[in-house]
């Protein structure tokens, strides 16, 4: 089992993301910063394209044009679905900078049933 936000972890992420269906103009460079983890803070970036996710790898992406950052603990209930993504947005405890057109054209993805079903599979396959 890959160990969570680990690159094998994102590339398993990255496999089992492809059963996700097309979604015309869901396109954007996603950047996320995790704190206070056990190995401390980690990195990594999403490329979405037309909803499907094209890179999923450790490190920056300086052409993101999304940022969030959030701590290791609430990473890991959104993760597992005890805090919806939305919900730790609304209430502060994720913290968005950059193109908010870009991040709301992916909401509608987040709460489908695919993006959930797909979520619990990695989550399943998830050594925490």
């Amino acid at each position: 089992m890959p160990k969570y936000l680990s690159q094998e972890w994102l590339d398993t992420q990255q496999e089992i993301a492809q059963e996700f269906p097309e979604r015309p103009g869901a396109t954007a460079r996603l950047q996320y910063i995790v704190t206070g983890g056990p190995d401390g803070e980690i990195r990594y970036h999403w490329t979405v394209e037309n909803g499907k996710l094209h890179e999923d790898e450790l490190g920056e992406d300086p052409d993101a044009e999304v940022i969030m950052t959030l701590t290791y603990d609430d990473a890991v209930k959104i993760q597992k679905a005890e805090l919806d993504e939305t919900a730790a947005f609304m209430q502060g405890r994720l913290k968005v900078k950059g193109n908010m057109g870009k991040l709301m054209n992916l909401m509608p993805l987040t709460q489908s049933p695919e993006y959930k079903t797909i979520k619990a599979k990695v989550t399943e396959l998830t050594e925490w």
